[in-house]
């Protein structure tokens, strides 16, 4: 058991731990919080706003609702994807906005049209492997977006088909059922259907418009 001074010694120390007061420790506190998302991984900066991303990876979530590990993956790395494709044009940006900074003296006897028209193409010579990286970058990123939004619809594809081979299966049942005069007694449960008797009836309908009708009497003649 803990002694007094002991607990008070702990409570001194817990007081003296409130986080990170930095802005690199800040930065580093936000990258810890969103490594609990779909994989566990982050692809933010020390920069980067962690709830924007959080924000930016939960309308993914929503807009594809994954269904399996699988699929929750590869929506995780659409959002990785198009995360990283976003911040390209800031990088461009970027580039030229330090090259401005670099070069602004030179040239200074031109014309200030024709003058900041050199300078953009030093900047263009200067750092154009880091440009043409970006371009390389994107292309490469755009394609593996495309390959995932592929494999992902193929994942859907085939859960939405099984889904819906599944629903067809309990809705002959049922109609066996209406046909036997049981399905008042009909329980997807007890039969191992995760549909609601309604979703099932809806769809025995579909297959069998005339379910229920009643028998046509002809009359004597």
């Amino acid at each position: 058991m803990l002694t007094a001074a002991q607990i008070s010694a702990n409570q001194k120390n817990a007081q003296l731990s409130t986080g990170p007061t930095s802005e690199t420790g800040k930065a580093k506190s936000s990258l810890n919080a969103v490594k609990t998302g779909l994989t566990g991984r982050t692809v933010l900066l020390p920069g980067d706003d962690a709830a924007l991303y959080e924000c930016h990876v939960s309308q993914f979530v929503k807009r594809f609702e994954p269904a399996s590990e699988a699929e929750q993956n590869l929506v995780q790395s659409l959002a990785d994807t198009e995360w990283r494709l976003l911040r390209i044009p800031s990088l461009e940006m970027g580039i030229y906005a330090l090259g401005r900074l670099e070069f602004a003296e030179l040239f200074p006897n031109e014309d200030p049209s024709v003058r900041n028209q050199l300078i953009e193409a030093k900047i263009f010579l200067t750092y154009q492997r880091q440009l043409n990286n970006l371009s390389v970058q994107e292309n490469r990123l755009r394609r593996q977006r495309e390959k995932d939004t592929a494999a992902l619809r193929e994942l859907q594809n085939a859960r939405k088909q099984q889904i819906q081979a599944r629903l067809d299966t309990a809705a002959r049942q049922y109609i066996q059922a209406v046909h036997n005069g049981t399905y008042h007694a009909f329980d997807p449960a007890k039969i191992g259907f995760e549909f609601s008797l309604g979703e099932i009836e809806v769809r025995a309908m579909q297959i069998k418009p005339d379910l229920f009708a009643k028998p046509s009497v002809q009359n004597a003649a």
